[in-house]
């Protein structure tokens, strides 16, 4: 048994890593500290000062752990590898995990490339970014490659110059054909130079060039190449306009901003690269037990930047960070060079995180938005529904569908709908067992008294077993069930609950001449429902996915042949007779009414086949047992 408080007395006083589990093992935070002793002590001392999610984490605290290191700055890095494995719930964890793209010019190859990458890589290679933009990144390479010429090919130069013939870049003029020698190395290694220039976001000279070109074709009346120059330079035009001028000294930097309400917070990262805004991101973090804004930022900076492959030479923050010095420190060795932390209180500098923290302020408040609409699209519309039946405590909705293709076996499918989301996971497929040919009323029957009963199983089991959580999706009972029909399918479903002793509230969709759903038919009355509401929607959407999955499931066992006629369980009827039997009778119902005669003169049918099928329909059969 792990005594917390015999414990606490053991812990030393060095710098290290402490990780607090609850009752089921589960790590929930991880945390450093210069000193393990007075660290965590605090967390078991008067809860004086400590915020509400810091009590409810120390009230689930069942044991402790942790990992003396040499130095704070060790302790760091071992916090942020940790809190990237474990994600513990009471962390202020980073939700995205995003891989920003760059430019990759392959210096290294006698004749370079440049290309679009993924991750940058210790190599001797250069790399422009990272961007936010994967299109705008695509956009840029197309245009160096039209501006400069430079190949795209994989192919290993000089070594196989001249071995194939140019490829359609060259003939297309995008590509010089240093693959065939039709340009030496140092002139190719000029326009790469030249392409490296543009990238650093120096496009005057290039400008200069495309534009006295478009008036000397213009001149020489060559149209075609003039109109060609001018879409070259609207093009470069467009990518330097991209490029906001933020600072004069050419640095790399990283500009982070938050704005947070009381659960949620976002981040905002304007990205300068040689002085310029190249993009920006934000990012939605959930804030743990750590409460005011120095410790979410500090959370961020730890864990994005413990895994983004370019270091800035410098952070601007919104405030000071925890441990800046050790951070600054951590992230100096990351990089190879000094990182600084600033916080810029005056001018310019402070005006760029006022905009950062504008954007982060404003992405939060549309997000909140957006859940109030999605709240609006599922719980409300839910409550909604339960509404116009005199409903409440609507949580879980089920609906049914039958699909069959006339002498094929029907199937069926359960759907589910909980808080007005689909819950896929409870979906359930039937395969018709006792129904013979399309008869969609008693198909309905079998498929709501196989779901029930194996719940009622389900629920016997549980109580025999003394067991709280249920075991199966069967087990819940839904709040109420929605057939796609009504009167008709209201009343067979009432037949079931009826039968097996269950009371669940059922409701009919009922449908116009245009079978377009106008109603709720429930307890024997129609209810008209408003068309533009989103309770409406719902329902249209519960319809549409409980036929695409009925529909969906059919049509994957026809591609299997697995789905088949009835005929093909009668003894001495192969394919081939049976597609003669359709092709006759069209339906197996006029099979099953037709006399041994009528059956003999379907051609490839001998007296033996025919009555074999005559006694098949005319021969109870025990239906399968369900599941």
């Amino acid at each position: 048994m792990f005594n917390i408080e015999e414990e606490l007395k053991k812990l030393p006083g060095q710098p290290g890593v402490y990780i607090m589990h609850d009752a089921r093992d589960e790590i929930i935070y991880v945390g450093k500290a210069i000193s393990l002793k007075n660290r965590v002590r605090q967390y078991f001392q008067s809860s004086r000062g400590k915020t509400a999610k810091i009590q409810q984490m120390v009230s689930r605290i069942a044991r402790f752990e942790y990992i003396v290191t040499d130095s704070e700055l060790e302790a760091l890095v071992l916090e942020c590898n940790l809190i990237k494995e474990h994600r513990p719930r009471y962390n202020t964890m980073l939700k995205d995990d995003k891989a920003y793209p760059y430019i990759q010019v392959t210096v290294s190859e006698a004749y370079p490339r440049i290309l679009f990458a993924r991750t940058m890589k210790k190599d001797r290679n250069k790399y422009f970014g990272p961007y936010t933009s994967a299109g705008a990144v695509k956009d840029t390479i197309d245009l160096i490659h039209k501006l400069y010429r430079v190949r795209t090919c994989n192919r290993n130069l000089p070594r196989d110059t001249g071995k194939e013939r140019p490829c359609l870049n060259y003939h297309i003029h995008q590509c010089d054909a240093p693959c065939q020698g039709y340009i030496s190395r140092e002139d190719y290694g000029e326009k790469i130079a030249q392409a490296l220039e543009f990238l650093n976001g120096r496009y005057e000279k290039i400008l200069e060039i495309l534009e006295r070109n478009m008036q000397q074709a213009s001149e020489n009346l060559d149209f075609e190449k003039a109109i060609e120059y001018r879409d070259l330079l609207d093009s470069v035009k467009k990518v330097a306009q991209k490029q906001k001028i933020t600072s004069s000294s050419m640095e790399d930097r990283d500009i982070i901003a938050m704005a947070r309400d009381e659960e949620d917070a976002v981040v905002q990262v304007f990205f300068v690269r040689e002085g310029r805004l190249i993009g920006r991101d934000h990012f939605h973090v959930t804030v743990g037990a750590a409460e005011n804004q120095a410790q979410i930022l500090t959370s961020f900076v730890k864990q994005f930047y413990a895994g983004t492959p370019f270091l800035p030479k410098e952070l601007w923050v919104q405030e000071e960070l925890e441990d800046s010095p050790v951070i600054s420190q951590w992230l100096s060795a990351r990089k190879g060079q000094k990182v600084r932390l600033v916080v810029p209180r005056i001018g310019q500098k402070e005006k760029l995180v006022e905009l950062a923290e504008k954007n982060a302020r404003m992405v939060l408040s549309q997000d909140k938005e957006k859940i109030r609409q999605e709240e609006q699209r599922t719980t409300g519309a839910m409550n909604q529904v339960a509404g116009w039946l005199g409903l409440t405590g609507v949580k879980r909705i089920e609906a049914f569908d039958i699909s069959n293709i006339s002498g094929y076996e029907s199937v069926g499918s359960m759907i589910v709908y909980e808080n007005g989301k689909p819950k896929r996971s409870d979906y359930r497929k039937f395969r018709i067992r006792t129904v013979v040919g399309p008869n969609d009323y008693a198909s309905m029957k079998e498929v709501l008294t196989r779901r029930f009963t194996h719940g009622i199983s389900e629920r016997q089991q549980i109580r025999e077993q003394g067991v709280e959580e249920a075991f199966g999706s069967f087990t819940r009972f839904p709040d109420l069930l929605m057939m796609d029909g009504g009167r008709g399918q209201v009343n067979i479903a009432l037949e079931v609950l009826e039968e097996l002793g269950l009371d669940i509230p059922v409701c009919g969709m009922v449908k116009d001449d245009s079978h377009r759903t106008r109603g709720l038919y429930y307890r024997n009355v129609e209810i008209p429902i408003d068309r533009h509401s989103e309770g409406f929607r719902l329902i249209t959407r519960v319809q549409d996915e409980a036929h695409r999955f009925a529909i969906e499931y059919h049509r994957s066992l026809r591609g299997k042949d697995q789905v088949h006629s009835v005929l093909d369980d009668i003894p001495g009827i192969g394919d081939t007779r049976r597609k003669a039997l359709m092709r006759q009778f069209k339906s197996v119902e006029a099979i099953q009414a037709a006399t041994r005669e009528e059956l003999c003169q379907v051609p490839g049918m001998n007296r033996r086949a025919a009555e074999s099928v005559y006694t098949f329909f005319r021969t109870p059969h025990k239906p399968e047992i369900p599941e």
